[in-house]
């Protein structure tokens, strides 16, 4: 008897658990087909074919879907090289303009003189001649010519000097930064 009741105990067990498996098995079909229907509200209407030509079911909804995933990734990384390109663009048109804003800046200390060459833009002129003269001769030089001529949308001004005193000298770096600090804008030193 006992053995005739563990066969009937067995035997409920194999039934409960394939009807545990079919459930289980079911509730995960529903599940999947719930997700693929969802995927597919997720593409556009003007990707997906007519309504007529829908007959493919669920493997048609996927195609469609990996398609468009597809397309939207290659779009993406088009979008990113765009980006770059742009950015890169945008870096090089800054250093340009920064480079416009700058005047150049040349001093040659040539013993008991100093030549000072000065290039800078038409539109973006942040000192004046005399105010380089002033440096200079503060600086203890005397100037013996100045000169500037206009090339272009460039102004090259060329001062030559001689030192006052000869046993005293010019510092040349002090007149190289004075001079720095007299052509250079202050929005400049700002983002510095």
């Amino acid at each position: 008897m006992n053995r005739n009741l563990a066969i009937a105990s067995t035997s409920n067990n194999d039934e409960s658990s394939k009807l545990d498996r079919k459930t289980i098995e079911k509730n995960r079909r529903f599940h999947m087909k719930t997700l693929c229907f969802q995927l597919a509200s997720l593409v556009p209407p003007h990707l997906k074919p007519p309504q007529s030509k829908y007959v493919g079911g669920q493997q048609e909804q996927l195609d469609v879907a990996a398609r468009y995933i597809k397309q939207m990734g290659e779009r993406i990384e088009k979008l990113k090289r765009e980006k770059e390109q742009l950015a890169a663009k945008r870096l090089l048109n800054s250093r340009k303009m920064l480079t416009n804003k700058l005047a150049v800046l040349e001093l040659r200390d040539l013993g008991s003189g100093i030549e000072v060459m000065l290039v800078s833009g038409l539109n973006n002129r942040t000192f004046m001649l005399h105010e380089v003269i002033s440096v200079l001769e503060e600086e203890g030089a005397q100037v013996v010519n100045a000169s500037f001529s206009t090339i272009g949308h460039k102004i090259f001004y060329f001062v030559h000097a001689q030192v006052k005193i000869s046993r005293v000298g010019v510092e040349t770096t002090r007149v190289y930064q004075r001079l720095h600090e007299l052509i250079t804008p202050l929005e400049i030193w700002e983002d510095l």
